[in-house]
């Protein structure tokens, strides 16, 4: 651990993280080239997205460049073999990331591991419940580690989903340039998802002071323009800071169980609602069905009335 939180060399990574997430023993990395051969419904969205990613790379740039031509065939081969899922738009960054360091197909192997076992495929499921309770549990540590900086974000409506969404989602891949990022992946490789977590927090106790001075707008600015290069030439620093992050597994099984109830009541809530607008449809419809008979029986009446005009009306 101690080790890999220094930073795995650049020689080793390819072999270390197939190592760590245990690729090799991947039943698939068989199916590949068959998987390559086919055709699959997500390859318009997959091809529109690639561009995006690593636009500034070298290994990526160009619409036929090599970079994109094989992550385009890692994503497309992943959409095939977990249909639920298939593609989701924030995915190809870390597929991107295995490409700058091994072949396709190994590539892809640690891909599918790394869905499977590192929480990944619960992020990136179409409903992103499992991004909803990453969200909630580090909403819990920073109302429990920095009480001031959590209520000046709630003072200015600073959702956490607003910042923390794709530290989830493409494990700073998107926040920072890649040698730091690449020193953040290597233990996610070893930790899993707890590293978000504690690097996350860091960047917040590093720049609390700075960010309750500002407003919603400056607050997006910060995030956006200064959080992302404050380590460039100290990554040791912030992994350090990471480190020393109190984090609790027990606490966050409890909140994931806190979370799975607030979520199932609201789906009671919810189908008490739609039951309850349903029977309010039916009612209207029933009302409008003996307003409609009312008026016809008044009007049958009248026509009674007009055909014996001797009988006296009270």
């Amino acid at each position: 651990q101690e080790l890999i939180r220094k930073g795995i060399p650049h020689h080793f990574r390819a072999i270390v993280w197939q190592l760590l997430c245990s690729a090799a023993e991947l039943p698939l990395r068989h199916q590949y080239s068959e998987l390559l051969r086919m055709s699959s419904p997500c390859e318009r969205l997959i091809r529109r997205d690639i561009a995006r990613t690593y636009p500034e790379h070298d290994f990526f740039k160009g619409q036929d460049s090599l970079g994109q031509e094989v992550l385009f065939n890692v994503m497309k081969a992943y959409s095939l073999v977990d249909r639920e899922v298939g593609y989701c738009q924030g995915s190809a960054f870390i597929v991107g990331l295995l490409l700058m360091q091994m072949p396709e197909e190994e590539a892809f192997c640690v891909f599918v591991r790394l869905m499977q076992e590192y929480r990944l495929r619960e992020l990136f499921k179409p409903s992103m419940a499992e991004l909803g309770l990453c969200i909630y549990q580090f909403e819990f540590l920073l109302q429990e580690q920095l009480p001031e900086l959590n209520v000046h974000f709630r003072s200015q409506s600073f959702l956490t989903s607003m910042y923390a969404s794709s530290w989830f989602l493409t494990l700073f891949l998107t926040t920072f340039p890649l040698p730091v990022a690449t020193r953040v992946f290597d233990i996610f490789m070893y930790e899993g998802l707890e590293i978000v977590f504690r690097v996350g927090m860091a960047l917040l106790q590093f720049n609390q002071a700075e960010l309750v001075q500002l407003d919603m707008e400056g607050m997006s600015q910060y995030f956006q323009k200064v959080i992302p290069h404050q380590f460039d030439s100290c990554p040791d620093k912030l992994i350090l800071r990471a480190c020393q992050v109190k984090y609790n597994p027990k606490k966050m099984k409890r909140l994931e169980k806190e979370y799975a109830a607030l979520k199932s009541k609201e789906m009671e809530e919810q189908i008490e609602i739609k039951r309850l607008r349903s029977e309010n449809r039916l009612l209207k419809q029933r009302i409008e069905t003996l307003e409609k008979e009312s008026a016809a029986l008044a009007d049958r009446l009248i026509q009674v009335l007009q055909l014996f005009p001797l009988f006296p009306l009270f």
